[in-house]
């Protein structure tokens, strides 16, 4: 099984200019596809794309490009929507560590998943280290 997570900057990224992510982030989600397996997106991420889109930090045609691949099922992309069980996972992460709401709930959704998360987040990467024996400590993959 090779399904992932994917923070926003990974999907910009492997959607618009993959020179950005690392090898072995590359090599997830390209097996994830491979594998006819998907690539999670968490819906706080779809939000944030239209969003940067909307304060014209993103060009329009990232948010169009993910809206295809989303469309297309041999993209292998699909969705999360925030859920109870999402929203009880947060409480997981420290606030004082992962203070910002989006990706506070993009690593919730890879821990109620239980799935590897691609990202690049700083922050995340920081509570993978103090929290030594969490779940994300084995899975997080780093761009």
């Amino acid at each position: 099984m090779s399904i992932v997570v994917a923070d926003m900057h990974t999907i910009i990224w492997y959607l618009r200019d993959s020179s950005k992510l690392s090898a072995i982030a590359i090599a997830s989600l390209d097996a994830a596809i491979a594998a006819g397996d998907c690539i999670y997106i968490s819906s706080i991420s779809v939000v944030e794309i239209a969003y940067l889109v909307e304060k014209i930090r993103l060009p329009e045609a990232a948010l169009n490009q993910l809206i295809e691949a989303l469309s297309d099922p041999n993209i292998g992309f699909a969705v999360v929507p925030l859920s109870l069980a999402i929203a009880q996972a947060i409480r997981q992460l420290p606030r004082d560590i992962v203070s910002d709401m989006p990706d506070r709930i993009i690593a919730a959704t890879a821990l109620n998943l239980k799935l590897p998360l691609v990202t690049r987040d700083e922050k995340i990467r920081g509570f993978h280290l103090l929290k030594g024996g969490d779940i994300l400590l084995i899975m997080l993959i780093y761009i």
